[in-house]
């Protein structure tokens, strides 16, 4: 029996990095050892004191009911105090703090509650799939606005603003900007808040990666009146280690919050107790977790310079975040030709720049969630291996 699909997921494609890992699963069955390099999963553990935070509490016999929809105080008192630390925000955590389960679901939480069938929402090519596969599934039109490394991968706001922007309600941002490392500046951000207050659009910030690699962590939130026009995902995937843990947090106006809650507590019954309490704690660690942390990829990312040159791609490296953006030689097609050659001549596998949309055709991305060792040995098969250039 045949069931057609709902209309909001025909044109909705399973996720890149879902198909290809069963295509590494079946290289590996073979016994090939695929080295992947593709995605940001970090391979390091949490802090030991948030380990020991989760075993406390999930020993206690109080702690595994249903948890309130917005979460418990002590959370979101955390991240408040969190961003009054490192980015110099001031936020209330009772008003404008809604802790998520891993802010991805955010992404589609902000699309769900604020666009429909007519409305249109501006996001980056390239950027996260995941901003153009949300506006699709709430039924809305993406409408994708092109980076370039001239630019440092800012958009060009006048630009935008001379296009045709009604029905524009959302745009989605991303700095430090994956796939491209790009950071954002203090005049941007400035610039780019003023934008959506004279267009009246609703900016959605997803702030990641900002402690990674970035000596600066920054907010857009910390833009004179962000918060009157601007929400800010954030997420303790990258910064904490903790991405299996699926902890994120949404942050904005009382209103935002409060509109955003009506969608989201008909999709899940709040995060599990002992892992909102190890979260807090994760929130708390002084400066010192984050410079080590940095130390650790800041070696990884040397090595996988040395991969790149011996690919004989160009990359920029002022660039920030957990994976290295570099464009290809001219004497291949694109970043997906590049990567797939590569993992059939030295199995391994990087993730082709053209799956964050047309504008990274010509790049590839690797990720620096893999030990020195590997990234070794990732070299010494693609320089043993006839790749070509």
């Amino acid at each position: 029996m045949q069931i057609e699909l709902a209309k909001r997921i025909q044109h909705t494609e399973e996720y890149y990095f879902s198909r290809k890992l069963r295509e590494i699963d079946a290289l590996n069955q073979t016994g090939a050892k695929v080295i992947n390099l593709g995605i940001g999963s970090p391979d390091l553990p949490p802090h030991p004191s948030v380990v020991e935070t989760l075993h406390q509490y999930a020993a206690m016999p109080t702690t595994h009911g249903y948890q309130n929809y917005k979460g418990i105080h002590p959370l979101r008192k955390a991240i408040a105090d969190w961003y009054h630390r490192y980015y110099g925000v001031s936020i209330h955590a009772d008003r404008n703090v809604l802790p998520l389960i891993g802010s991805k679901e955010g992404i589609v939480h902000v699309c769900m509650t604020y666009l429909a069938e007519g409305d249109k929402a501006l996001f980056p090519n390239p950027g996260y799939p995941a901003y153009a596969s949300a506006v699709r599934l709430s039924g809305a039109t993406g409408v994708p606005y092109k980076l370039a490394s001239q630019r440092n991968w800012l958009p060009d706001l006048d630009a935008l603003a001379k296009g045709d922007l009604s029905g524009v309600k959302l745009m989605w941002l991303n700095y430090p900007h994956m796939p491209t490392g790009a950071a954002a500046t203090t005049t941007f951000f400035n610039e780019v808040v003023a934008f959506a207050k004279q267009h009246r659009i609703l900016l959605c910030h997803d702030n990641p990666y900002s402690f990674i690699l970035n000596n600066q962590p920054q907010s857009l939130l910390a833009a004179d009146g962000a918060l009157d026009v601007a929400i800010e995902l954030n997420s303790l995937s990258k910064s904490s280690n903790m991405a299996g843990w699926r902890v994120g947090t949404l942050i904005g106006a009382e209103e935002r919050i409060n509109e955003i809650i009506r969608f989201k507590s008909n999709m899940d019954s709040g995060m599990f107790l002992p892992v909102q309490m190890a979260a807090a704690k994760a929130l708390s660690l002084d400066p010192e977790w984050y410079q080590e942390l940095n130390k650790t990829y800041s070696r990884r990312r040397e090595k996988v310079y040395q991969l790149l040159d011996a690919l004989a791609c160009t990359y920029d490296k002022q660039q920030v975040g957990l994976f290295v953006w570099a464009k290809v030689p001219a004497s291949q097609a694109d970043g997906y030709a590049l990567s797939d050659e590569i993992l059939r001549q030295s199995r391994v596998f990087i993730t082709p720049g053209g799956i964050f949309g047309d504008g990274g055709n010509a790049y590839i991305r690797v990720s620096l969630c893999a030990t020195e060792a590997v990234l070794d040995e990732a070299l010494d098969r693609i320089a043993n291996a006839v790749i070509t250039q």
